[in-house]
């Protein structure tokens, strides 16, 4: 699949949000909370209406799928999907560990992913097929020799629910608990594939916040799939794994069946 010009829209994409993004970083920021709760800023907003701004000019077929403001319909088979700020609870609290989320999803796979971090300038790419590139420079997951040595992160175990939270645990106990990492959003997964960090685990995520992840993980040697260790599409169910060595996945779908 030749995405030459969908990869330098991707580029484009990444840097209106950060231009979008970075005077109102640890500014004064107006934030509101959206109907699940979550918070929202004006930095949310803008980034994301930027982005949509030059898909429509662009490849005005595509549909678009954005946390902000919702889905647009397309006749292409072709969604562009967007989070212009994974992790708003961080980048309110100053904390560079946030990011941007862009993906082009083909017939509900995603093909290209891009995670940007707009205030380190670290720029994750990847691309069905190719080597996922940081700042134009080779990423890759390390290995992992036994889930025992795993560094394990998670955004919160406040994500989880009872019964969610007491798989995560039954896997949580058979990694290296001293260096498990909380906190971090997207941030997690770009240094999974950088091989800094072993497994994600976490639920209840929607698509704009996992599909354009899946590129840069696989790219960069790893593997994502559902808790069941079944890839992941559009239809899947928020329950994401990402593993910086393909060869743990059985032991950890394991581990996370194990209800401790």
């Amino acid at each position: 699949m030749k995405l030459d010009a969908e990869i330098a829209l991707a580029h484009r994409l990444a840097d209106a949000a950060r231009d979008a993004i970075r005077p109102l970083f640890r500014a004064p920021v107006v934030s509101e909370r959206k109907a699940d709760r979550s918070p929202v800023t004006e930095a949310d907003r803008a980034a994301e209406e930027a982005m949509r701004r030059l898909i429509e000019a662009e490849f005005p077929r595509d549909a678009m799928h954005g946390e902000e403001f919702g889905a647009t319909t397309g006749n292409s088979g072709r969604t562009w999907v967007l989070d212009p700020i994974d992790g708003t609870t961080a980048f309110m609290a100053g904390r560079p560990i946030f990011g941007t989320l862009i993906a082009l999803v083909v017939d509900g796979w995603p093909v290209l992913g891009i995670i940007d971090q707009p205030i380190l300038g670290e720029r994750w790419l990847g691309v069905t097929g190719q080597q996922t590139l940081l700042n134009g420079q080779p990423a890759r997951t390390r290995a992992c020799r036994a889930l025992a040595d795993a560094a394990l992160a998670t955004t919160g175990p406040h994500y989880f629910d009872d019964h969610q939270g007491a798989h995560f645990m039954g896997l949580a106990a058979k990694t290296d608990h001293k260096r498990m990492v909380m906190g971090g959003d997207c941030y997690n997964y770009a240094m999974l594939a950088s091989g800094h960090i072993d497994i994600v685990c976490e639920a209840n995520l929607k698509l704009h916040d996992w599909a354009a992840l899946v590129p840069v993980v696989e790219g960069a040697g790893g593997t994502m799939a559902d808790w069941n260790g079944e890839p992941l599409h559009a239809a899947s169910d928020g329950h994401v794994l990402a593993l910086g060595d393909p060869a743990r996945l059985d032991d950890v779908v394991e581990a996370l069946a194990c209800n401790h």
